[in-house]
């Protein structure tokens, strides 16, 4: 049997961390490791939530060390078979855990192994019903495959790889090294990730039936704080791979006048009102 170890890390956002284990008690891993990034986890009893680990990290001046957070996390998942990332602000739907463990029987050598992401609308009075009902209120991200239950579906776009929910065993994390922690705040750090990947011969796939559901909040990168950090990552993730990433995102800012961002000329840099 797969020993499955789910990590999460995590800044505030108690509610969403609440509804993210009563998910998780209808379809439990083995343990749910938390990764406080500065401040305390909030963690309320939740009936037949899986035991958790709490792991720390410090926060620097610089952004949540989200890279750092999730490597932290991996080095306290020890003895878990299959590790499955899930960002806090993420539902897994009843399934999910199963899927991947069976995606990673099925899958020859090191591989990222992705689910569809669907992305809720604002929490209706009284709240998001029960996660097996979420799929009816949005489907999965129209940008990514969603393949049917129970399929895989290899992928040779890299730059697709979001660090949303994901699952890798302990051999092809270890192959890949982890997420460069040079990487703070906001952008760059999973498509580095993916890049890294790449490099070291893993493949990467879609699950069906692996599916998350996104618990909506604005977007980040709509403030000048997390602007800042993007434009920062941006120029980290050129120096190191020697392409631009996040290319939608920066034409979208750039477009807004919050950041110049010249590709033919090798430029990014913050406007004037993009400055925090």
């Amino acid at each position: 049997m797969t020993r499955t170890a789910v990590i999460t890390p995590v800044r505030g956002r108690a509610a969403h961390l609440h509804r993210q284990r009563e998910a998780l008690a209808v379809d439990p891993p083995d343990v749910h490791v938390v990764v406080a990034m500065g401040a305390e986890p909030e963690l309320a009893d939740v009936p037949g939530a899986p035991p958790v680990a709490v792991v720390r990290v410090p926060v620097p001046t610089t952004g949540l060390p989200l890279s750092a957070a999730r490597n932290a996390g991996a080095a306290a998942a020890a003895g878990a078979d299959l590790l499955v990332f899930l960002d806090v602000d993420c539902i897994p739907a009843p399934g999910m855990l199963r899927r991947y463990a069976d995606a990673a029987r099925r899958v020859d050598g090191p591989a990222l192994l992705c689910g569809p992401v669907h992305h809720l609308p604002p929490a209706p009075d009284g709240g998001y019903p029960a996660p097996d009902r979420l799929a009816a209120l949005a489907p999965p991200h129209p940008a990514r495959p969603a393949p049917p239950d129970g399929e895989l579906v290899a992928e040779s776009r890299w730059e697709l790889f979001w660090s949303l929910s994901f699952a890798v065993t302990p051999a092809t994390w270890d192959a890949i090294g982890g997420f460069c922690e040079d990487y703070t705040g906001y952008g760059g750090e999973d498509t580095d990730f993916a890049c890294a990947a790449r490099d070291a011969g893993a493949g990467l796939y879609w699950v069906g039936g692996a599916s998350a559901f996104h618990q909506h909040h604005p977007p980040a990168r709509e403030t000048p704080e997390r602007i800042a950090e993007i434009v920062r990552n941006a120029r980290l993730f050129r120096r190191r791979r020697g392409w631009w990433p996040m290319s939608g995102w920066l034409h979208e800012l750039d477009a807004r006048g919050a950041v110049v961002f010249d590709p033919a000329h090798d430029a990014l840099h913050l406007s004037p009102e993009g400055h925090p």
